[in-house]
C-alpha cells in the first residue's frame, strides 16, 4: 500500500521550522468533559478532539498524556504551538482549519525529549458509509469482513489502518497497541450508533502492530478484547490481535481453482487423509511449520493417492490441546504455525500438487477466555444470557446466538473469508448435531424448547441453510461438508427442498457399527453381522463421508490397529481387509494421520506420526495397501461413478453370517466390481459368489497379498466365470478366500 504522504515517524529536534505564536486561544471544555478525556472514559472524542468549528473559528484539541509539546504543522511549514489547557490537553485557535480536511496539519508531539511527527486521528471523518452500516446491522455478511476489522488503507492519501469493532452496548471503546503505549485514553473510537459499530483510522500504523480494544461496558467496567475479525494475532499464550499484511499473496491455482468442482462432485472419487498439523512433521527445521508442512506433505498424500487433506481447526485458539475445537480468531491462522501468507503458501502448494485442502471450521461454541467474545461488551453479545441457551454442558464453552442477525452474519463471513481469501476447498463444520437441538446433551429443564415447544434449535438451522446457500453462491465449486451424529433428515438435500443444503455428511453410524463389529473376536463375529449390513439400509439417504477419524483414536480409545483382535500380525490383517471393505463400500473416504501405516498407540496432540514403524514390515505393507486402494478408487469408475445412485450397488452375499463372509457389487452402469470380504481367519476354498456378467474376472486387490505383510494366497490374479446359478445370477465365480481378508475383482470381459 503506497499513499503519497509520509506515515507517522519520529523525527529530532527541528523536524518542523519554528512559526509564529498561537493563533490564538481556544475556549476551554467543561471540566467535566476533560476530566473524562484525563480518565479515558469519554464516550464522544470525535465531538471534542481534532478540528472543530467553533463561532466561526478553527479550534484545534489534541490529547496528548505526557507530552511536553504539541506543535500543529502545516503544509507550508508553518508550526503552531498548541498551549496546554489541562494535563494532557492541548489546544489552540487555527482558523485555517476546517473539519474533514485531515492533510491540513500534522502533529509535532514532544515526549521524553523525543519529537514524532505524525496525522492527527481526529481529524479524519468516518469511513464507514451509513449504507454499509446498514447491512450490517440486517445481517449482511457482504459487508461484514470488509468494515470490520484492522483495514490497512489510504485515506486522504495518508496511510494508516482503520480500526472497527461491533460493540453496540459499550460506553466506550478504544484501540490500545504498540503504536500508542497501550494507553486507552489516547485513541477513543467513533461511536456509529445505527449499527453499534466503533471506528478509528489512525495513520501510520505498520503491518505487524500488535492490538486490542479496551472496551468499556455496559456495567462501567473496561475489558481488554482481541479483534473477533482480526486476520493475524500472537503467538499463544499472547492474545494480542496484530495488523495484517496488506499485501495480496500471489497465487498460482488458477487450473485447480478452475477444475475443483468436478473433483469434488458426488461421481468423483474423494479420499480424504485427515491430520493435525502440529503433530504430523516429526522433524525440526528452517522456517515455519507451514513452510516445513509445505515440503512434505502435499507430495505425500498425493503419493498415497489422497485426493484431500483435511485439517483439524487452524483458526487461532488459545488452548491447544483443544486441537483447535475451541477458536477465538475465527478470521486468524493460528500464529503458532506461521504467518498468513505462509498458510496460503501452503494452500497453494497442495493444489500445486493436485491436492485439495479442507479445513475443520467451528461455529458451534466458543471459549469463554476473557481476552475473547464472552460478554464482549459487557452483555451476551455473541451468545445467549440464558445458560439454558449460551452455555454448552459438555465442553463448558459459550454457543452462539444464531438468532441476531449480526452474529450470524460474523459467522458466514468467517466461512467466506477461508474460502475465498485461502482458496479453501471444502468446511467440514463441526459439531452440527449440537446446534440442531436445543435439548442436545442437557436434561430436562435444561433446555428452552422453541417457539413451536420443540426440541429444534430453528435459528441453527436457519443460519446452517444461509451458510450453505451463501458458499453455494460466493464459492462456486467448494463444498460443506456435515459432522452430524443424527438422523436429522435432509442433511444434503437442497434448502430449496427443505434440507440443509450440506454437500457431504459424515456416516457416523458406519463407523461405530463397523468398528464395534472389527473389534469382536472372529469367533463371536457371526452374531454381530448385522453390523456390517445395515449402513446400506441409508446408505443412500444423504451424500454420506466414511470417517475414521481422529475421534476414534483419542481419549483411551486405541489406535485402529489396538481397536482390532489378536497378536500384531492378526490386527494388521484385520485393518486390511476392513480397509479394504471400506474402500469398496459406496460413500467418500477419510482416514486419520497414523492409521495408513497401523499406528499402534492413540494420537497425542503432544507427540507425532509413528514413522518408525515404516521400518518394519508389516506396517509398511499396510501402507502400500492404502495407496494401491486409493489408486484404485480413484482409477475404477464402478468405485465412485454412482456412489450416491442405490443403481451401483447389489448384495450378492449379505447373510451368511456363519462364515462372516460378505460380498458385493459396485458398478458404473458399465463395467462391475465384486467385492468380497472373508472376517475370519479360515481360509475359504471353492466360495461361490453370482455375479452379473459371465468372463474372466481380475483380481484387483488382494488384502493377503504378501508385499501387503500377508500370507499370499488368493486367486493367482484371475478367475473364470462358470455356468452354476448363484445369489440371483446366472453365472457364478468359485473363489478362494484368504483367512481375514478383502478380495477385490473386477470384469475384464
Amino acid at each position: 500500500m503506497i499513499c503519497t504522504s509520509a506515515p507517522q515517524s519520529d523525527a529530532s529536534g527541528g523536524a518542523a521550522p519554528a512559526g509564529p505564536a498561537p493563533h490564538g486561544q481556544a475556549p476551554g471544555l467543561p471540566q467535566s468533559e476533560v476530566q473524562a478525556l484525563q480518565a479515558g472514559t469519554h464516550d464522544n472524542p470525535f465531538g471534542v478532539l481534532g478540528p472543530h468549528r467553533v463561532d466561526g473559528q478553527g479550534i484545534l484539541r489534541v490529547l496528548a498524556p505526557e507530552a511536553s509539546a504539541v506543535r500543529a504543522v502545516l503544509p507550508d511549514g508553518t508550526s503552531i504551538a498548541l498551549a496546554q489547557q489541562a494535563e494532557g490537553l492541548y489546544a489552540a485557535r487555527i482558523d485555517a482549519l476546517h473539519p474533514g480536511d485531515p492533510g491540513a496539519y500534522q502533529l509535532l508531539i514532544t515526549h521524553g525529549g523525543h519529537e514524532q511527527l505524525a496525522h492527527d486521528p481526529y481529524a479524519f471523518g468516518p469511513s464507514i458509509s451509513d449504507s454499509d452500516l446498514q447491512l450490517l446491522s440486517g445481517g449482511s455478511w457482504l459487508h461484514l469482513s470488509d468494515s470490520l476489522g484492522a483495514h490497512p488503507m489510504c485515506l486522504a492519501e495518508i496511510s494508516g489502518v482503520r480500526f472497527s469493532v461491533w460493540a453496540p452496548n459499550a460506553r466506550r471503546v478504544a484501540v490500545v497497541g504498540d503504536f500508542n503505549g497501550w494507553d486507552a485514553r489516547r485513541h477513543g473510537m467513533r461511536r456509529r450508533h445505527q449499527a453499534g459499530v466503533w471506528e478509528i483510522f489512525i495513520p501510520g500504523v505498520p503491518a505487524g502492530a500488535r492490538y486490542k480494544y479496551a472496551i468499556t461496558g455496559a456495567d462501567g467496567a473496561q475489558h481488554m478484547k482481541a479483534d473477533p475479525l482480526a486476520r493475524a494475532t500472537e503467538e499463544s499464550p499472547a492474545t494480542a490481535s496484530v495488523v495484517p499484511d496488506a499485501r495480496a499473496f500471489h497465487w498460482t491455482d488458477e487450473d485447480w481453482m478452475r477444475g475443483r468442482a468436478a473433483r469434488q462432485a458426488p461421481d468423483a472419487p474423494m479420499s480424504i487423509y485427515e491430520l493435525h498439523v502440529g503433530s504430523w512433521v516429526d522433524e525440526p527445521g528452517p522456517g515455519s511449520l507451514w513452510t516445513r508442512l509445505a515440503a512434505k506433505l502435499p507430495g505425500y498424500a498425493r503419493a498415497m493417492g489422497f485426493t484431500h487433506v483435511e485439517l483439524l481447526p487452524v483458526a487461532e485458539h488459545p488452548f491447544g490441546g483443544s486441537w483447535g475445537y475451541q477458536p477465538l480468531g475465527l478470521f486468524a491462522p493460528s500464529a503458532r504455525y506461521g504467518t498468513p501468507a505462509e498458510f496460503a503458501m501452503f494452500v497453494d502448494r497442495c493444489h500445486e500438487a493436485g491436492v485439495g485442502v479442507i479445513l475443520d471450521w467451528v461455529p458451534a461454541h466458543f471459549p469463554n477466555d476473557a481476552h475473547g467474545l464472552v460478554q464482549f461488551d459487557g452483555t451476551a453479545l455473541y451468545e445467549h444470557a440464558d445458560p439454558r441457551e449460551g452455555y454448552h454442558p459438555d465442553w463448558h464453552t459459550m454457543v452462539y446466538n444464531y438468532g441476531r442477525n449480526e452474529v450470524k452474519a460474523f459467522l458466514v463471513a468467517s466461512a467466506l473469508e477461508w474460502l475465498r481469501h485461502y482458496h479453501i476447498d471444502g468446511l467440514r463444520v463441526d459439531a452440527v448435531a449440537s446446534m440442531l437441538y436445543r435439548d442436545y446433551s442437557r436434561k430436562a429443564g435444561e433446555w428452552v424448547p422453541n417457539q413451536y415447544g420443540g426440541r429444534e434449535n430453528l435459528e441453527a438451522v436457519a443460519f446452517l441453510r444461509d451458510l450453505n446457500l451463501a458458499v453455494a453462491r460466493e464459492c462456486p465449486g467448494a463444498m460443506t461438508i456435515a459432522e452430524e451424529s443424527t438422523a436429522w433428515p435432509g442433511v444434503t438435500a437442497p434448502v430449496a427442498e427443505g434440507g440443509l443444503g450440506f454437500d457431504y455428511k459424515w456416516n457416523m453410524g458406519w463407523m461405530h457399527d463397523t468398528l464395534r463389529f472389527m473389534s469382536h473376536d472372529p469367533i463371536h463375529r457371526s452374531h454381530h453381522h448385522n453390523d456390517m449390513t445395515f449402513g446400506l439400509i441409508y446408505a443412500y439417504s444423504e451424500r454420506f463421508i466414511l470417517p475414521l477419524s481422529h475421534d476414534e483414536v483419542v481419549h483411551g480409545k486405541g489406535s485402529l490397529l489396538r481397536k482390532m483382535p489378536g497378536d500384531d500380525a492378526a490386527r494388521l490383517a484385520n485393518l486390511r481387509a476392513y480397509y479394504g471393505f471400506m474402500w469398496a463400500h459406496p460413500g467418500k473416504k477419510l482416514l486419520f494421520m497414523g492409521a495408513e501405516l497401523g499406528q499402534d498407540t492413540e494420537w497425542n496432540h503432544d507427540g507425532f506420526v509413528a514413522w518408525h514403524l515404516l521400518d518394519r514390515p508389516g506396517h509398511r505393507g499396510l501402507q502400500r495397501a492404502v495407496a494401491d486402494l486409493n489408486l484404485l478408487y480413484r482409477d475404477l469408475p464402478e468405485l465412485h461413478k454412482r456412489d450416491a445412485d442405490p443403481n451401483g450397488f447389489a448384495w450378492m452375499v449379505g447373510d451368511d453370517n456363519a462364515n462372516s463372509v460378505l460380498a458385493f457389487v459396485r458398478t458404473d452402469g458399465r463395467r462391475h466390481l465384486l467385492a468380497v470380504s472373508n472376517f475370519t481367519p479360515v481360509a475359504r476354498h471353492d466360495y461361490r459368489v453370482g455375479v452379473p456378467q459371465a468372463g474372466v474376472w481380475a483380481e484387483r486387490f488382494n488384502s493377503d497379498a504378501e508385499p501387503y505383510g500377508g500370507g499370499g494366497m488368493g486367486n493367482g490374479g484371475r478367475v473364470r466365470t462358470g455356468d452354476v446359478p448363484a445369489h440371483g445370477q446366472a453365472q457364478s465365480l468359485s473363489l478362494t478366500l484368504p483367512p481375514m481378508s478383502t478380495l477385490l475383482l473386477r470384469h475384464e470381459g
